[in-house]
């Protein structure tokens, strides 16, 4: 996996980011999904090194990433933090201004880099995901029934550390044959740490607390994603049901939104690598 791609760990201030880099021209920053790592784009990120040099870490807690200490507020966890260290990766590599794709969690990590960040991203795109408030707001009956696992992980009073741990494989579901076998062994390992696990579920707790307010903050003071932004969704996973046209969600949030769907499950980098990655190279190429 990976070929010609260097592998270093990366500190960048609270926290040290495994990561992959490699290809050459436009910086393209690739932000992996729970439970994934960034492995999840091994398929992905050589045919995008062909056109740019491709950054892929562990976002903090997962995989081979460092775990800070949470708080009672889960700020530690929280996408604005997770970005904040994408920041200081992008800019300790030499990357002052790159694309970001991100994917399930990665894509509240990249909405936030861009709101926070915005002088950094030139282009963004999201996939599988709608704002975390408005995910929330939008909770109905289906959602609760689809997405339990958003409550599950996320409340406090029985962690559901101690569950998960006590078999990952039942929990976490997952196969070689479709993930590929170097990738699903750096899977295994990450879902068979007990502090990978705490550190998961602690951006579940994030999610129902603070990243919300941090989404309210920014829809109050009418701050909006000002780059060209691409949402792309799995046309076999639920974002039609749940959300009829998610477009016309994220167009209430950002500036210029174009997307469409991907014929395939949730894992889209995984399932669709190919057409994931000229999506991609399209979309990028007029970055600047």
């Amino acid at each position: 996996m990976f070929e010609e791609f260097r592998l270093e760990r990366i500190d960048v201030g609270d926290a040290e980011l495994r990561v992959r880099h490699g290809g050459s021209g436009p910086a393209v920053l690739l932000l992996h999904g729970h439970p994934r790592t960034h492995v999840t784009w091994h398929k992905v990120a050589p045919l995008l090194a062909e056109h740019f040099t491709v950054v892929c870490p562990d976002l903090r807690g997962y995989g081979e990433s460092s775990k800070p200490p949470t708080t009672p507020d889960h700020a530690p966890y929280s996408k604005r933090a997770m970005a904040g260290d994408c920041a200081a990766l992008m800019q300790a590599l030499g990357h002052d201004r790159f694309c970001v794709a991100g994917h399930d969690r990665g894509t509240y990590v990249a909405q936030r880099l861009a709101m926070d960040h915005p002088q950094l991203v030139s282009r963004l795109c999201l996939m599988e995901g709608i704002p975390i408030a408005e995910a929330l707001a939008r909770c109905d009956a289906a959602f609760a029934a689809s997405w339990y696992h958003w409550f599950f992980l996320g409340q406090t009073d029985k962690p559901a550390e101690r569950f998960i741990n006590a078999d990952p494989d039942a929990w976490y579901t997952a196969t070689p044959e479709r993930m590929g076998q170097e990738a699903f062994e750096d899977y295994q390992r990450a879902i068979h740490d007990p502090a990978t696990v705490h550190a998961m579920v602690e951006d579940y707790r994030a999610g129902l607390g603070i990243d919300r307010d941090h989404d309210e903050a920014d829809r109050a003071a009418g701050r909006r994603i000002s780059c060209p932004t691409l949402f792309l969704w799995a046309a076999q996973d639920d974002m039609e049901d749940l959300y009829g046209d998610p477009l016309a969600i994220w167009r209430d949030w950002a500036d210029d939104v174009r997307g469409h769907s991907i014929d395939c499950g949730h894992h889209i980098a995984e399932e669709a690598p190919a057409e994931l990655a000229s999506d991609l190279t399209k979309f990028f190429a007029f970055s600047g």
